[in-house]
């Protein structure tokens, strides 16, 4: 099923946003797509407890020299979220590049926000063919840099949440001063069965625990940038210096920022990701 907004491209394309429901074998996978069709593909990867809406502030930064390509995670947003399916990171991984198959597209360069940086690592992982390139914004690269969070988590019985527990459990993604989160992410989160929100969110833990991202990411070889606001308060900013281990890799750290900089400030997040991109975008679809 493909659903269009009608609406034109900021590019000035004459082609509209394009909103589609891909039925996998495990599930409906929500996908959004901009920019033209014929432009180096430019895949985006939430993390957990959020959704393709998540990068909206930052697409109109990105169409002009890009297909940009969002999906709903399974769990997630407008996809399915099954309670008898696997939310792995791998498998998570498997899908995106099932949806990159079934858009005809060979080769992207791969964004991931949060834990969607070990999904777009995942897919790197299995199809090294597909993926270009790998930038990863405000993505912890181990679980020694994760900052417990203060507040108590929300129990099975509380859910759906109320605003208020809504907004305490999403506050630590942002930092910027006055900065307001957008209620329809909210809502996203609310939407999720406490099944899919636990359960995603171990996934990143087992991931991480089972090898840290700079070792994974050193076996693979491919091109890195890593972003990081330096005032994320879920991950250590410290951090980001375990990717220099990664040969090649290029850390950006941007100040005044926090877990979320697609949000909090899309043009500085997309300064230093268009430059990168705009270097490796020639050997994308």
């Amino acid at each position: 099923m493909t659903i269009s907004d009608g609406g034109p491209y900021v590019n000035g394309g004459a082609e509209a946003t394009e909103r589609s429901i891909l039925s996998l074998d495990d599930g409906d996978i929500y996908v959004c797509q901009d920019g033209p069709r014929d432009a180096p593909a430019l895949l985006l990867i939430h993390g957990s407890a959020s959704s393709a809406r998540s990068w909206d502030p930052l697409v109109a930064l990105l169409t002009g020299s890009h297909r940009v390509i969002r999906i709903d995670l399974l769990g997630h947003g407008r996809s399915a979220k099954p309670t008898d399916r696997g939310y792995e990171i791998p498998a998570q991984a498997r899908r995106s590049g099932v949806v990159l198959d079934r858009l005809g597209v060979k080769r992207a360069i791969v964004v991931g926000h949060s834990s969607g940086g070990c999904s777009a690592t995942a897919l790197a992982e299995q199809r090294p063919e597909l993926v270009t390139a790998l930038a990863l914004i405000n993505t912890g690269p181990s679980l020694d840099a994760f900052i417990a969070p203060q507040s108590a988590a929300i129990a099975p019985s509380q859910w759906p949440p109320t605003d208020e527990q809504l907004r305490q459990f999403a506050s630590t993604g942002f930092s910027r001063a006055g900065y307001q989160i957008p209620a329809e992410l909210l809502d996203e989160v609310r939407a999720m069965t406490y099944h899919t929100l636990t359960t995603t969110m171990r996934a990143t833990s087992d991931y991480l625990e089972q090898q840290a991202l700079p070792g994974r990411l050193t076996a693979l070889g491919k091109p890195l940038l890593v972003i990081f606001g330096e005032d994320d308060r879920r991950w250590r900013s410290s951090s980001a210096a375990d990717y220099r281990t990664v040969p090649g890799a290029k850390v950006e750290l941007l100040p005044g920022l926090g877990h979320s900089p697609i949000l909090e400030d899309p043009p500085r997040t997309a300064t230093p990701l268009l430059a990168f991109t705009a270097i490796h975008a020639a050997q994308a679809d």
